[in-house]
């Protein structure tokens, strides 16, 4: 299994960013419904499934807000 985050959306494509900062584009109508930009996905390519890591998404937007927050308070 691989995790990638959706780093931005460029049309049809979702770039995503592995945990070596290596880029894939992947289509939109592939992935879930209602992703965004920053979410965490676990992708499997045995299966050829792609979810969203709810938790891993939760932790990583938790560490940005505090790092916001610290820089502008």
């Amino acid at each position: 299994m691989r995790t990638l985050i959706i780093d931005r959306f460029e049309g049809t494509y979702a770039i995503c960013e592995d945990k070596d900062q290596k880029f894939f584009a992947i289509e939109v109508s592939e992935l879930p419904e209602g992703v965004r930009e920053g979410d965490v996905l676990d992708v499997n390519d045995a299966e050829g499934t792609v979810s969203i890591n709810a938790e891993a998404t939760k932790q990583r937007r938790s560490k940005a807000k505090k790092l916001q927050d610290k820089l502008f308070s």
